[in-house]
């Protein structure tokens, strides 16, 4: 369809990451326009919109496509959410004192992107472009401004390089991710990694809506999950520099949360040091791994019996 080839045009040059370039971004941008098939870009609208019932009903109704109702929160923060954040679309501009998780919650292409939209395909369209720009910057280099003037690089196993806001907490995530998977995890897929400044900082969606993973904003997933295919194990980490090991209660909120995913759990606390370890060791919960990132070739399980006898 080419309204969705125009619409990640228009997404790309008012400077969207790439990850807000998809067709489910397309889509949802054209929604937001009250723009149907075969309609020009002119007679786009501002239009309130709330998720189910407005962008993802629009979205089945006059191009086709059929989303889950689960997929209501890859819509929220995976494409509203940097949406809000480029200046490209308002958060509940008819009701602005809304709580976060009303129902009412709605969104409205904003008034500025909407000027510019409308001159898509005329000759005043790159300038539009640049005078939106100029004004608000691109999203794309308001994320690699911030991540890289301070950030800290983190290699993910399929040999992509992100950069995470700098910290303690940051810095152990890196750690777990490239000296923690090659050595215990081999061949695993990174699938969720948190930022101390954007818990959604690196989320593979569709694969953990295959395995059964809850990724709703009230779902409280640990800092780290990496998938081996190969074993079929989910390893679950949570990386300790102030609080949060996998404590007894831990353990129990994760396996109530993830009662229908189908594959063998591992639950892993990560901490910097020997000292750090020792402040929670009374905390951790039985039947849990512990890795310390500078003794990185040794992990230590809490009960023994499965590993009894001798070496």
């Amino acid at each position: 369809m080419p309204e969705i080839a125009d619409a990640q045009q228009i997404l790309a040059a008012l400077g969207m990451p790439h990850a807000q370039q998809n067709e489910m971004a397309a889509l949802t941008l054209l929604a937001l326009c009250n723009l149907k098939q075969e309609h020009g870009w002119s007679s786009a609208q501002r239009h309130s919109m709330t998720i189910s019932k407005g962008i993802m009903t629009f979205i089945r109704d006059h191009y086709g496509r059929i989303y889950a109702p689960n997929t209501r929160e890859t819509f929220r923060r995976q494409v509203l959410h940097q949406f809000v954040q480029g200046r490209i679309v308002d958060y509940n501009p008819e009701r602005p004192s809304l709580p976060t998780n009303s129902p009412r919650s709605h969104y409205a292409v904003s008034e500025a992107a909407l000027k510019v939209i409308k001159t898509y395909g005329t000759n005043s369209w790159t300038t539009a472009v640049a005078d939106f720009v100029s004004s608000y910057n691109s999203l794309m280099n308001v994320y690699q401004a911030s991540r890289h003037a301070i950030g800290i690089a983190v290699t993910l196993p399929n040999g992509i390089t992100l950069t995470l806001s700098p910290g303690e907490h940051n810095q152990l995530e890196a750690q777990v991710v490239e000296q923690f998977a090659p050595r215990f995890a081999s061949g695993a897929i990174l699938l969720y990694l948190g930022d101390t400044a954007d818990k959604d900082f690196y989320i593979a969606t569709e694969q953990l809506i295959e395995l059964d993973v809850p990724i709703s904003e009230h779902s409280k997933l640990p800092d780290i999950i990496l998938y081996t295919p190969q074993k079929n194990w989910l390893y679950l980490i949570e990386v300790v520099t102030s609080h949060g090991p996998m404590t007894p209660k831990r353990i129990v909120e994760l396996n109530e949360m993830l009662h229908a995913c189908p594959v063998g759990k591992i639950f892993v606390t990560a901490f910097l040091s020997l000292t750090e370890f020792r402040r929670y060791l009374r905390d951790i919960a039985w039947e849990t791994e512990v890795w310390i990132a500078e003794m990185p070739d040794h992990l230590i399980h809490f009960n023994g019996d499965r590993f009894l006898g001798p070496r």
